[in-house]
């Protein structure tokens, strides 16, 4: 959701009441309740005329919308099985219609991350990888920061190794969190782990890190290193976008983010940037690059890691593609 977006959903919910919105809230995800929670921290003041605009755009839509189908429930499980095959949809069907079995893990998204380092500190990695890959790529990593470099290459050796989880390994999962999962004989292996969520986690601990613990996996199996490689995309991929992509994403960033991002940046980066933007606008981003003084190397990753986060959302709203480090696949 950009900007105007949240905004107009946290004018709506600041006018509905407290009662009202925090049932709203219930219905939320975790992130989404921050990003709406920041939202309404920031509208201090709001015009009569804004508000209006809000409410009757809200009223406007919620005349027109109607049901669609008889059975929503039925509907949805159709359509999931058809799209990605009994397996899959079973896992997101328990999830969507029926709740998920592993809420014990799912709390821990509301938790941050050093409260769920804390936690898992002491726990064998393999478990602590079962555990992770359940999460947000980006929670996941902050975790992992936190831990010692041995552990966290042998979580990440774990991850990029993990072949689905089974039944009893999500009742060990919840004893470990202290929480009983309920149904857990009907739960089904769910498609977790593997190379693909090893690098989009890799993709967002900063280079050094990310150095480590390639290094680490790379001298345990060489083959498997090389299949995380293939699917992690980092800051300088972002050369490999078509120029439309490119732009989508620039109107996405801040410019104050794109000059932190770009301090770390190649020179073929920076380059690509100025192409896809008008020449004024180029010349005054060049300007301010060169009138920047020194920049933390964590401030750089940080806002890299921002910027990606941001081009990962693009792809999976289909409006770019992002090209993996193979030659075949896309991620």
């Amino acid at each position: 959701m950009d900007e105007k977006g949240l905004e107009d959903a946290a004018i709506l919910l600041m006018s509905m009441g407290e009662e009202e919105a925090a049932a709203v809230f219930k219905h939320l995800e975790p992130k989404e309740v921050q990003s709406l929670g920041e939202t309404i921290a920031k509208l201090k003041t709001i015009t009569k005329d804004r508000i209006e605009e809000v409410l009757d755009r809200f009223k406007d839509e919620a005349v027109e919308m109607g049901s669609l189908v008889p059975d929503t429930d039925e509907y949805i499980k159709s359509v999931l099985r058809k799209a990605l095959g009994d397996d899959k949809a079973n896992l997101l069907i328990d999830r969507i219609i029926q709740g998920s079995d592993v809420t014990g893990i799912e709390s821990l998204k509301w938790m941050d991350a050093g409260s769920v380092a804390e936690l898992l500190r002491n726990e064998h990695p393999q478990i602590v990888a079962a555990i992770l890959v359940h999460l947000d790529p980006d929670q996941a990593s902050s975790v992992l920061k936190s831990f010692s470099d041995r552990h966290r290459n042998e979580v990440m050796v774990r991850i990029a190794t993990l072949d689905g989880i089974q039944p009893s390994a999500l009742k060990d999962l919840n004893e470990v969190l202290s929480r009983v999962l309920s149904g857990g004989a009907q739960v089904k292996k769910s498609n977790l782990g593997g190379a693909k969520p090893a690098a989009e986690i890799i993709n967002l601990m900063g280079s050094s890190l990310e150095t480590s613990v390639l290094d680490y996996i790379r001298e345990a199996d060489a083959d498997l290193a090389q299949k995380i490689m293939d699917n992690m995309f980092t800051f300088d991929d972002l050369i490999k976008l078509d120029d439309k992509g490119f732009q989508a994403m620039l109107k996405e960033v801040q410019t104050e983010s794109l000059i932190i991002a770009l301090k770390g940046g190649s020179p073929e980066i920076r380059e690509k940037v100025f192409k896809n933007m008008s020449s004024r606008a180029a010349e005054t981003l060049k300007e301010d690059l060169e009138s920047r003084g020194p920049v933390k190397l964590s401030e750089v990753e940080g806002e890299q890691k921002e910027l990606l986060k941001i081009v990962r959302r693009l792809a999976d709203e289909g409006q770019i593609t992002l090209a993996s480090g193979g030659d075949d696949e896309y991620v």
